[in-house]
């Protein structure tokens, strides 16, 4: 069996080399990988003793050679491809172990050049996993160390490897270019050319959109049915997922997640990382029904709960502080789908032992950081549409103290402030048209999704008003402006005493005029939060 090893990454290839080695592979390799298996005192023969033809062109040309691809495309069961290689002097290549320049990694640095991007686009690379993962039933390709171990185990066991693990090893290889080949294009059809700006140095502007998009995605898993049990669904994940996202958490007990509760988990979980003290975030049907933020998780629940009793059966719960005792034992009185965390306590794991189809999650808190990944959010968000596709940046947007103005005579106390604040994250995760009352961190009442502002806020208040809550002293967020005054005086007949919302209306100054008359503040956020 001869091996080509040719790798930009060369994390375990010294020591995947010498147990090829050791089992008799005869190893052939290129440039720097030649130079370090040689170092470490391995037997290896260079590409270009094979060819007969010496690198050039700074290494770009190597192994573009047909002793390289007659090689690895010659099918062995084809007594013309055989002879074919035998008149030419070509011996077969069994094994090879490919891992491309780091195209990604440099284009991803603060200030890569024009130049630097270029030179990192692999060719002979790619050229030869595909020469090998097209002739998959008699070549192995393998282009990530993380499959060093079962090439390995395979080649103990049996002298050969399978025709499962050739042809998964082949899928891995042109999953791969795919990857690459998109990452490239992403990279070039965003760069705005300025012919006038070219040199070594320079680092090109680049459009938010390319000119083509290649999202790249992994499936996690396939799910039992979609949004209805009459539709098929998947879970895939980004290439790279952001720590702290959803697609990172662990499950550790429970059924299968479905597909509306990885949808509704989604919206509980980006909710509730958004607060900084301890929150528990209720959510059913895409929307919040209860939030609430604390001293503790058993507080913060306890108080998210209280909004809506009756729309939490059989929610989905997350928390942004580790589930105690306490929380566990008050959790475990409602019928609840999934519940998430950053971890649970041992005494918490054993309450919901019992509750065999509660499926529990632990999701690793985001580190944070100024970036949407550091915050382990999406930077873009899609949606599909008829034959194409709607892409934006995510909604990352968050509101200081300091952006609120004032429009109204009356000016918000320091407490209706912050509630303003803790509203306006809550709406933000509420589908359009959203209102939602809050006082003392708690949501007293939530409207969503529909289509008049004015039903919303009337929702909001009955929906108080089933759950026994007073929305009298409470601020209210709407999650775009008023159109007519008529939206504010429903909220402050249920009791506001202070409104945010985003202004921009023609009307705005007669719904300011209408706030100044009923004698509550309020504040313009500059900024709205649809979300359909």
């Amino acid at each position: 069996m001869r091996a080509l090893l040719s790798v930009s990454d060369k994390t375990g290839i010294v020591e995947f080399a010498q147990a090829l080695h050791g089992l008799g592979v005869t190893l052939l390799s290129t440039g720097g990988t030649a130079k370090l298996l040689a170092d470490k005192g391995l037997p290896v023969t260079e590409v270009a003793e094979v060819t007969n033809f010496p690198e050039m062109l700074d290494g770009r040309v190597k192994t573009l050679h047909p002793k390289v691809h007659g090689g690895l495309l010659a099918r062995r069961d084809v007594p013309e491809h055989m002879a074919a290689l035998k008149e030419h002097g070509i011996e077969t290549i069994d094994l090879l172990v490919v891992n491309l320049y780091p195209f990604e990694a440099t284009v991803a640095k603060a200030g890569c050049t024009l130049a630097d991007a270029i030179e990192n686009i692999d060719i002979g690379g790619p050229a030869m996993v595909r020469s090998a993962a097209k002739n998959w039933k008699d070549v192995g390709v393998v282009t990530d160390a993380g499959q060093y171990a079962a090439v390995i185990a395979e080649l103990k066991a049996s002298g050969k490897l399978s025709d499962k693990l050739r042809f998964a090893l082949s899928v891995a290889a042109f999953n791969r270019i795919a990857q690459y080949d998109g990452a490239i294009s992403d990279y070039l059809s965003s760069v705005t050319f300025e012919e006038e700006k070219l040199s070594e140095s320079y680092v090109p502007s680049r459009n938010l959109f390319p000119g083509q998009s290649n999202g790249q995605f992994i499936k996690v898993q396939d799910l039992r049915y979609g949004e209805n049990s009459h539709q098929q669904a998947a879970l895939y994940r980004d290439l790279y997922p952001a720590p702290g996202s959803l697609v990172t958490g662990v499950q550790l007990q429970g059924k299968e997640l479905s597909y509306n509760n990885i949808a509704d988990a989604d919206a509980a979980w980006e909710c509730v990382k958004s607060f900084e003290a301890p929150a528990c975030v209720i959510v059913k049907h895409a929307n919040p029904c209860g939030v609430a933020v604390g001293k503790d998780a058993h507080e913060a629940y306890a108080k998210a709960f209280q909004t809506d009793p009756t729309s939490a059966f059989g929610g989905i719960i997350a928390f942004n502080r580790t589930v105690d005792k306490a929380a566990a034992e008050a959790v475990v009185k409602q019928f609840v789908e999934v519940l998430m965390a950053p971890d649970f306590t041992a005494e918490a794991l054993a309450i919901f032992q019992p509750k065999v189809n509660v499926r529990l999650m632990k999701i690793a808190l985001p580190q944070g950081g100024a970036s949407a990944w550091d915050q382990g959010r999406n930077a873009m968000d899609a949606k599909r549409v008829g034959s194409g596709l709607l892409l934006q940046t995510a909604d990352n947007h968050e509101l200081a103290l300091a952006d609120l103005k004032v429009v109204t005579v009356k000016q918000p106390t320091p407490e209706e402030l912050q509630d303003l604040l803790f509203a306006w994250k809550v709406a933000k995760y509420v589908k359009s048209n959203a209102i939602v009352f809050c006082k003392n961190g708690m949501t007293m009442g939530v409207g969503a999704g529909q289509m008049s502002r004015l039903d919303s806020a009337r929702i909001a208040s009955i929906k108080a008003e089933a759950a026994k809550l007073s929305l009298q002293g409470t601020v209210v967020a709407s999650d775009a402006f008023f159109p007519f005054r008529d939206g504010l005086d429903v909220v402050v007949d249920a009791g506001a005493t202070c409104v945010a919302q985003p202004g921009g209306s023609m009307r705005d100054q007669e719904v300011i005029d209408a706030a100044n008359e009923r004698g509550v503040a309020m504040v313009f956020t500059g900024v709205r939060h649809f979300r359909h």
